[in-house]
């Protein structure tokens, strides 16, 4: 079977007219803009819950949607950056995610709703690989590391975007008014700052085959952004209720677990960048899974207000540049189109950020909280040791 040594995001030799700065910033807003889009949804579940009469049961069936048409279209997305370029891919993608997410608000039925999630679930992926093979481009292109900070950008848009929600609410605006009001503004960003994306330069014009043997350094790199998303999967999910439960803590600061954790990793991804330059990647990311385990075992060991923030904010500073690292490599790598490694790394790690919460509620059930946080601590010491075995990791 043959493979591809570059495709048209792979080279890291791009020309363009625009400054680096220009093509950092235009980059960093499209992650904001992805991360504003999606907080968006987030913050009117609850709205459309009540729209709708939904139970739990049945919000929880429909929401499995989203996730579903993000991994059904992987391997289609990372195909279609392969043959057509990121920035093109890009550009025309992201304004029917916007677009897609008008439509959640015109639901009248559970079915609608669902069939909705899967159309946002599908075109948000393929923004998503075009998104971070263009910044894998773009990280070549600027000559140092600069992915954490474009992930950063993601998290301030998540952020942003909650706080717009929060607003909107009060405001007493409908879902649908509110999510009219989020897209044309993403429409006028892509508008002006797709002309700063770059074009990667391909080195060869051979069509990339729809299934490509994977290679085992990615699959490594796959099973490490597993342990990193189901880490932020089972916080995300799960925080709250170990504060509760397990650290007792008063109710009002039931939410400082996961704030702390959340402020963390948004702060790490921002500074993250200089840690890389300065310690490389293959230590940086054995230095994350150690923060990662001492975190979660502090936390499990002394489930005590003061002790388990500190610990939640130390998984926080772990997982903050692990996802960003492992996209880098992976669009590096020299067998196969930086799309489609791209999208088996995520493809994987996704897995992880599904299986991660439900794997946390079984493990409780059969013991208690403690022990299935003590396992998220192992997922640290995992991450390190897989790091050393991957010689491609510098």
């Amino acid at each position: 079977m043959s493979t591809i040594a570059d495709s048209p995001d792979l080279s890291v030799k791009e020309t363009s007219k625009y400054s680096k700065k220009t093509v950092r910033l235009a980059v960093s807003l499209f992650y904001f803009g992805q991360g504003l889009v999606f907080a968006s949804w987030a913050s009117r579940i609850p709205d459309l819950k009540a729209a709708l009469s939904l139970s739990d049961a049945a919000l929880g069936s429909i929401l499995l949607a989203l996730p579903i048409g993000q991994l059904i279209t992987m391997p289609v997305s990372g195909r279609l950056v392969a043959i057509f370029g990121s920035k093109r891919i890009l550009t025309l993608a992201t304004p029917v995610y916007a677009l897609c997410l008008t439509n959640l608000a015109l639901a009248t039925h559970g079915w609608h709703l669902a069939v909705f999630l899967l159309l946002f679930g599908i075109s948000g992926n393929l923004c998503n690989i075009a998104l971070n093979t263009q910044a894998v481009t773009a990280e070549g292109h600027y000559g140092k590391p600069i992915m954490s900070s474009f992930h950063g950008s993601w998290s301030l848009g998540l952020f942003t975007g909650a706080l717009v929600g929060l607003l909107m609410m009060n405001l007493h605006l409908t879902t649908a008014v509110h999510f009219w009001i989020i897209a044309p503004l993403a429409w006028v960003h892509i508008f002006i700052n797709h002309r700063f994306l770059l074009i990667g330069k391909s080195v060869q014009k051979e069509k990339p085959k729809f299934l490509m043997k994977p290679q085992g350094m990615l699959v490594q790199l796959g099973i490490i952004a597993f342990c990193s998303m189901a880490t932020e999967g089972a916080l995300m999910d799960w925080s709250g209720v170990y504060f509760k439960e397990i650290v007792h803590a008063p109710a009002k600061w039931v939410i400082l677990g996961y704030a702390s954790y959340s402020a963390m990793m948004t702060i790490g991804r921002f500074v993250g960048d200089k840690f890389i330059a300065s310690l490389g990647r293959k230590t940086m990311l054995q230095l994350c899974g150690v923060i990662i385990s001492t975190g979660m075992f502090l936390s499990v060991a002394f489930p005590t207000v003061i002790v388990a923030t500190i610990g939640f904010m130390l998984v926080g500073i772990g997982v903050s540049v692990i996802i960003p690292m492992t996209y880098t490599i992976a669009g590096n790598n020299d067998k196969m189109p930086s799309s489609l490694a791209i999208a088996m790394v995520s493809s994987i790690g996704y897995f992880g950020f599904l299986m991660g919460p439900p794997l946390i509620g079984y493990i409780s059930e059969l013991f208690n909280l403690r022990y299935s946080f003590a396992l998220i601590g192992c997922f640290g010491i995992l991450i390190s040791l897989l790091v050393r075995k991957i010689s491609a990791i510098r």
